[in-house]
């Protein structure tokens, strides 16, 4: 059975995930403190800096594809619209390359077309219960790994469903005050896991979170 997971989700000590008004400017909201430490060129395999150090931070953000077989994501990750969809040209945040290279479900109640490009990402839209898209991502990825992309609101909805097999949380040393929290309404959901966490140079603070079994 392919596993569910989560990779890189980037939260502050108090909590949040996101800001909480996504625009063009501002493709996570107001909670850009997050990311600054980061460098998405690893996890999507373009690095412009070859001999730079294999750190801790590196080391496990560069986990994000690999066994990934589909992404389920929210649409809000992937654009600002809402609504019905304008007929804008919208392709993602990502241009003609998106870095997914698999199946990607993007939840949404309005029909769209799927978007297809030449590096083997294909947006499909979909309405549906997280098991049902999730099953739906499943058949697409052919026995690979399922990830669920965010953002947080879509990662509380299957850990809500009881639907996610592995977490990897890095922790950031900002206080946001307010946001979208992938936590929201959920009680003791650490329960379901057992729970890792390494230190960073960078002061990030990883946590691997597995389903416990049995």
């Amino acid at each position: 059975m392919s596993r569910t997971r989560v990779h890189n989700l980037f939260v502050s000590l108090d909590g949040y995930a996101a800001g909480e008004h996504v625009t063009l400017e501002q493709p996570i909201g107001d909670a850009g403190s997050l990311f600054r430490r980061f460098d998405g060129r690893v996890i999507h395999g373009i690095d412009n800096a070859p001999d730079a150090p294999i750190t801790v931070d590196r080391a496990l953000t560069s986990t994000w594809a690999q066994g990934i077989g589909a992404e389920i994501m929210g649409r809000r990750k992937f654009g600002p619209q809402t609504g019905a969809w304008p007929e804008d040209g919208w392709q993602g945040w990502w241009g003609d390359e998106p870095p997914f290279r698999t199946p990607v479900f993007v939840l949404t109640h309005h029909p769209r077309a799927s978007l297809e490009f030449a590096n083997g990402t294909t947006f499909h839209f979909v309405d549906g219960s997280p098991a049902e898209v999730l099953q739906r991502a499943r058949d697409a990825a052919q026995g690979g790994d399922v990830r669920i992309g965010g953002g947080p609101s879509t990662v509380r909805q299957f850990l809500e469903a009881d639907l996610i097999d592995f977490l990897h949380l890095a922790i950031v040393p900002v206080v946001l005050g307010r946001g979208t929290s992938p936590w929201a309404g959920l009680t003791d959901i650490q329960d379901r896991f057992d729970i890792e966490s390494v230190s960073a140079p960078s002061g990030l603070v990883h946590q691997l979170w597995n389903r416990r079994r049995g």
